[in-house]
């Protein structure tokens, strides 16, 4: 909340419950909280800070295996590494920013506490998580053929 108050823009992409209050002006108004939902249940941790980069990919990344809940926080050694590599600081940024774009799959938490679906234009009428399956199974494919 501090951060959002002195002007830093803060987007979150949760899987599951957030009970932090976005958009609130005063206390939270830049924060946005995002959910996709889809058949894939996410179990990727990635951190990212701008920073005051030029560019996106020059942020700073973190890969984690934490998924944040007390219990888990408590009882079990859980870990966050740095990813310097310029090519998987581009790959990530761009997983990063697909999912924030998505008007598929993705809801928007309200400061109400509502989800609601993402509201505007998409290029495609797959989600994210579909476009990524898609993907991979091209991939798949093709190593399939080599």
């Amino acid at each position: 909340y501090k951060a959002s108050e002195a002007g830093v823009q803060i987007d979150l992409l949760i899987r599951g419950l957030c009970c932090l209050i976005p958009g609130k002006e005063g206390y939270s108004k830049n924060i946005r909280v995002f959910s996709t939902l889809g058949r894939l249940l996410e179990h990727s941790r990635v951190f990212y800070f701008r920073n005051g980069a030029a560019e996106p990919e020059d942020g700073i990344f973190y890969i984690g295996s934490a998924d944040w809940m007390r219990r888990n926080l408590r009882r079990r050694v859980e870990v966050a590494v740095p990813i310097h590599q310029d090519g998987h600081r581009r790959f990530l940024w761009s997983l990063l920013d697909r999912y924030r774009k998505d008007t598929v799959q993705t809801w928007e938490l309200m400061e109400d506490g509502r989800y609601q679906p993402r509201a505007g234009s998409t290029e495609t009428t797959r989600g994210i998580q579909e476009q990524l399956v898609h993907e991979a199974e091209e991939l798949n494919r093709l190593h399939e053929e080599e």
